[in-house]
């Protein structure tokens, strides 16, 4: 027997009997969920778990409104030394961050094939701004959604990675967000889901970031709700 088979013959052996009620155990499994700690958390209680805990693995948070976040991000990138920063300008808030940007902050778009500038993408681009689907609170996790514009290279690539997340867009967990988003019928091609910095461990578990992403991570929450529940 190949190995094909076996995985398929023990997948067939795990499969439930014909009969069994699933939709009774999808309603188990929702119930299940629905007692969670954050269920019923307003926007602002859901923003704060998801700064606590990714500020508890290594991850630089701001809390900021809509109007001030540019030019503080656009102060914060000169101060860090960033020479080039790789954003999608056809975004709204891509171009508000172009836009404050100091000159001696360069933009950088992906409008090319990563072929014809792979050299330069991984040699020279210091950072990657990325707009965040939604997040989930309880994990500390940012949901990107790549496109052409900023696809999953932007934050991947570039050593430090900074992502912009609206309030309004958290999760209590990752339950509540594949199905308040409706993840089984319209899930995109792929998504991305950071809960921080690259890292790796040794044998030892000696932690090291930077091994395959980014060193670094900047997430600015846009508190955009209050009072919410999510």
């Amino acid at each position: 027997m190949s190995a094909r088979e076996l995985i398929l013959g023990k997948l067939l052996a795990a499969a439930p009997a014909p009969g069994v009620p699933l939709r009774e155990l999808e309603d188990r499994i929702n119930a299940h969920h629905a007692r969670g700690p954050l269920r019923g958390a307003t926007g602002t209680e859901l923003a704060d778990t998801l700064e606590r805990v990714m500020t508890s693995v290594r991850t630089d948070v701001w809390r900021v409104d809509a109007d001030s976040w540019p030019a503080l991000l656009a102060q914060k990138l000169a101060a860090a030394g960033i020479g080039s920063l790789l954003l999608d300008t056809a975004r709204a808030e891509g171009a508000a961050l172009a836009a404050a940007l100091p000159a001696e902050v360069r933009t950088v778009s992906f409008d090319r094939p990563l072929e014809e500038w792979k050299n330069e993408l991984f040699a020279d681009v210091d950072a990657g701004f990325t707009v965040a689907r939604s997040g989930i609170a309880a994990t500390g996790t940012l949901v990107l959604a790549p496109d052409a514009g900023s696809p999953r290279t932007v934050s991947l690539v570039p050593p430090l990675h900074v992502a912009l997340v609206y309030a309004s867009t958290l999760h209590a967990d990752l339950h509540a967000a594949m199905h308040a988003e409706a993840w089984s019928a319209t899930m995109p091609t792929n998504l991305v889901l950071v809960s921080g910095p690259s890292k790796t461990s040794d044998i030892q578990q000696t932690l090291a970031y930077g091994a395959h992403g980014p060193r670094a991570l900047w997430v600015f929450i846009i508190d955009d709700t209050a009072g919410v529940a999510a």
